[in-house]
């Protein structure tokens, strides 16, 4: 039996939806690395590794871009990825949230190294370096650095980072994908759970 293959319809948007991400990566690492030189900071092996912290994810487009690099590697690191994702996601379920001290590493971290580092979300790439965010409905939000910023740069830094355009182009980027595919869920999920979770789109039969 022949499995059942993506609808033109489906791949040209998620084609399309990806290349616009990339270029909004790249805009994301500019702007980082700008406001990290501003201040001298480098991100390298510290203790309070943000690899171990649980963030959640939200977009369409960033789940189908870590999917689209965890494709890409050879067979057997795939393999061990993503047995590595379903152990994590085990994790999660078993024990809930856990202490910074004891939290469980992301699945795609190697000796230090992020496997799929050029495909990883926006959190990864921003987390890090105090920021700002003018909200649409005009609130001011503010957010530290990591405990690594503040003790190369000093806790009392400015925001330096305006997370502002680059979230509205993410947001306008995944508004636009999941009108095209008519997908209206919620998401909320971890790095682990996109690395071994497969949704199913509204067009493709419930296909998983």
């Amino acid at each position: 039996m022949t499995a059942p293959t993506s609808s033109a319809k489906e791949e040209s948007s998620r084609r399309w939806a990806l290349d616009a991400l990339a270029r909004i990566y790249s805009a994301m690492d500019a702007d980082y690395e700008k406001a990290a030189s501003a201040h001298g900071f480098v991100c390298q092996g510290c203790g309070d590794n943000c690899c171990r912290t649980r963030f959640y994810h939200h977009t369409l487009v960033e789940y189908f871009y870590l999917r689209k690099g965890l494709r890409a590697l050879p067979d057997a690191e795939r393999s061990r990825i993503e047995t590595q994702a379903a152990q994590a996601v085990a994790r999660m379920k078993t024990v809930g949230d856990e202490p910074p001290s004891e939290a469980t590493m992301c699945p795609l971290n190697a000796l230090g190294r992020c496997q799929l580092y050029a495909y990883r979300p926006m959190i990864c790439r921003l987390h890090g370096i105090p920021h700002q965010l003018r909200r649409p409905d005009g609130r001011h939000q503010v957010g530290p650095g990591c405990g690594d910023f503040d003790r190369q740069c000093g806790a009392a830094c400015a925001p330096i980072l305006d997370r502002t355009t680059l979230y509205a182009a993410l947001a306008e980027l995944e508004r636009e994908l999941r009108q095209r595919l008519g997908f209206t869920d919620k998401l909320r999920m971890t790095i682990a759970q996109m690395l071994v979770e497969k949704l199913a789109l509204p067009d493709d039969g419930g296909r998983r």
